[in-house]
Order: C-alpha cells, then sequence, then structure tokens
C-alpha cells in the first residue's frame, strides 16, 4: 500500500479574492478518495489558513504584523478544516486535523510523536490534513513556508511520493511569464547551483512560497529518497495521473542505487532549526561531497552565527550553496579558535578530548 503526502499552497486553494475556493477543494478531496479506493494512503498539507482567516476578518491584503497573521490564521484554521472534512464526510473518510510548530519536532520525542500520530490515523482510515500552527509559531520556530513542511511530513512517515500542488506546471530553464524560450524541466535527479539560479523569490500575495521554497524541500526529498513532483495543482484530475506515475510537472528522483539518509539524518537536516553556519574549503568541500567524509576544523574557512556543541548548523561549500546540516562539535567561540587547525595541533595544545570533527558525517545530512 503506498503513501502519497500533496501539499497544497494557498495560491491554489483561494479564489482570486481570497476566499477558500470550495469547488477546487471538492475536487481536490474527490481525487482522494479515489486514491483511498485504489489502496493508496494520503497525508495533504494544507497552507490557506491565514488566507481564508484574511477573508473572514475582513482584509483585502496580507498583514505585516505577527499578531494579526496569527489571529488570521486561527480565524481561517476553522474554516480550512472544516470544508475538507465535509466533502471526505460525505464519501464516509474521517478527516483528522494535525498542527505542528518546527518547536513540536525539534526533540527527537516530539518528532516520533508527530510520527505516531499521523500513521495511527492513516491506520483508521483516516485523511490527515496537516498546517502550520500559525496561531503560535513565531519567527525561529516556523517552517516558513509549507513546502518544507510537507517534506518534513514525508520523511516522518516514510512517504513513497510527495506532490507539490502549485499554480505552476513546474521547473522552467527560465521565468516562463518573461521569457518566451522557457522549457519545462520534466525530469531533476540533482539540485545544483544553476538550478538553485532559475528559483525565483516568493509567490501570490496570498502565499509565502515560491520556486526556491519548493526546490529546497525537493532536495531534501531527493536525500531521503523521496520521489518528489512539482505541477499545477488546478490541472483536472493532476493528483490521480501524478499517482499513477503519469510524467506531469517537474519530477525529482535520485537514479537507481542512489544511497538514501535515514531516519536521524533527516530530523537533523529537516526539523532542527539551524543556530549558525561554517563554510568549508574546496578541499573539504569535496571529501564531504565525494567521499562521504566528516568535517574537521582544518577544513573549515569560516563560521557565523552563536550556537553550542549539540546545536544544528548549515554547511556551505566553498562555492557559498548550502551543501547540508549538521550537528556541531564545537560551540561558535570554539568552532573560530580551532577552524583551519589540524587535529593533532588542537590535540595538543587544547587537549585530546577536544581533537575531534566539527561535524561527524553520522550527524551530517548531506543535500
Amino acid at each position: 500500500m503506498s503513501l502519497v503526502v500533496v501539499k497544497i499552497g494557498s495560491s491554489t486553494l483561494v479564489d482570486s479574492n481570497g476566499a477558500l475556493d470550495r469547488v477546487f477543494i471538492r475536487s481536490l478531496c474527490e481525487q482522494v478518495t479515489t486514491l483511498v479506493a485504489r489502496g493508496t494512503r494520503v497525508i495533504v498539507v494544507s497552507s490557506g489558513a491565514a488566507a481564508a482567516g484574511r477573508d473572514v476578518l475582513g482584509f483585502s491584503e496580507r498583514p505585516s504584523d505577527m499578531a494579526t497573521l496569527q489571529a488570521c490564521a486561527s480565524a481561517g484554521q476553522a474554516r480550512l478544516t472544516q470544508a475538507y472534512a465535509d466533502v471526505l464526510a460525505e464519501r464516509g473518510i474521517p478527516c483528522g486535523q494535525v498542527l505542528l510548530t518546527r518547536r513540536d519536532v525539534m526533540d527527537r520525542d516530539g518528532f516520533l510523536n508527530a510520527r505516531t500520530t499521523l500513521l495511527r490515523l492513516l491506520e483508521l482510515g483516516a485523511v490527515p490534513v496537516v498546517n502550520e500552527n500559525d496561531t503560535v509559531s513565531t519567527a525561529e520556530f516556523a517552517f516558513g513556508d509549507n513546502d518544507m513542511l510537507g517534506a518534513l511530513v514525508s520523511a516522518l512517515v516514510g512517504a513513497d511520493l510527495y506532490v507539490i500542488c502549485s499554480d505552476v506546471d513546474g521547473l522552467y530553464t527560465a521565468n516562463p511569464q518573461e521569457d518566451p524560450t522557457a522549457t519545462l524541466i520534466e525530469r531533476v535527479e540533482e539540485v545544483d547551483h544553476r538550478l538553485s539560479e532559475m528559483a525565483g523569490g516568493a509567490g501570490t500575495s496570498f502565499g509565502t512560497g515560491g520556486m526556491s521554497s519548493k526546490l529546497r524541500a525537493a532536495r531534501a526529498m531527493l536525500a531521503a529518497g523521496i520521489p518528489t513532483v512539482i505541477c499545477r495543482g488546478r490541472r483536472p484530475s493532476v493528483l490521480i495521473d501524478v499517482a499513477s506515475g503519469e510524467r506531469i510537472g517537474t519530477r525529482f528522483e535520485s537514479p537507481v542505487g542512489t544511497p538514501h539518509e535515514g531516519g536521524r539524518k533527516l530530523w537533523i537536516g529537516l526539523a532542527e532549526v539551524p543556530k549558525g553556519t561554517i563554510t568549508l574549503d574546496e578541499g573539504a568541500t569535496r571529501a564531504v561531497l565525494e567521499r562521504g567524509a566528516s568535517i574537521l576544523p582544518v577544513g573549515i574557512v569560516a563560521s557565523m552565527g552563536s550556537y553550542e556543541a549539540g546545536d544544528v548548523v548549515n554547511v556551505r561549500a566553498s562555492s557559498g550553496d548550502v551543501i547540508g546540516r549538521g550537528v556541531a562539535r564545537y560551540s561558535s567561540d570554539d568552532m573560530t579558535r580551532v577552524r583551519g587547525i589540524k587535529l593533532d595541533v588542537i590535540g595538543r595544545f587544547l587537549g585530546q578530548d577536544r581533537a575531534q570533527p566539527a561535524v561527524h558525517r553520522d550527524d551530517l545530512l548531506v543535500f
């Protein structure tokens, strides 16, 4: 029995006035019903609470202050979940609401508890509808966009497919609205610097994500070994067709035989909030990417941010690209002291217990 996670963006869920498009939601739920009848388990990661709340509370534009945004999310969340629940109930399928923040999954126990809840809902025949808990999220704990939340949920449950339903057909070689020669990229096996440059900024006034956030989520799923498809959500029967293997949108999938990361590393890379950044020289970058090596202090050229030993940090290549996340074994102060120094020298002057990798390979998720 396969498991599909589908993420629906705000720009796809609402009409031009910012109100929930119940006709579209009905169509989506009918597709979910068809998949469930075929034996496929489905989790819906749905944006749209804040946008729906704007309609409820009478805002014509996205508020700029956090308190009002959270009020909109509160007013809209009930309407959003009920819209799904009403249609699914007509077809005899229960709907379970799951609201998450990074705080909920930052510790390993919380991560596993969220996984247990989602899987139990599926066992009971329900369709979980997941959203970020925008009413309590703050900048430090926010996922920032539901593309990454959907990636986290996919990793949590070990999904067989992650579908990002958007207002675009997929990833193009250039912005098709500006460049008439732009063509759709149908398959991606690696997200490199060239692809990252193709992605733009945030999307519509009703959403927070753009192609860049979708690309980050797809890159994380490549590391997890979970195929990801970015497609136009309002295409008729799109979810059914994608789940059936039809070539729609842009599909991100590693070549057969590519090794994939396990649950703990995915938790490090997706759930934890990075507290800083370390930058590697060319030799260390190659060692990490090509040989699967740990990160040694001698290969670090810069450290930014304030963090303690045990905190998660972003890892930048010599080119400036973020190539992974890992657990630092030095604080930011100590990292500044030991960077560029070999382990034997560190041990001689600071003690052998201090002579260790800056980030061990077992604690490093490479994108």
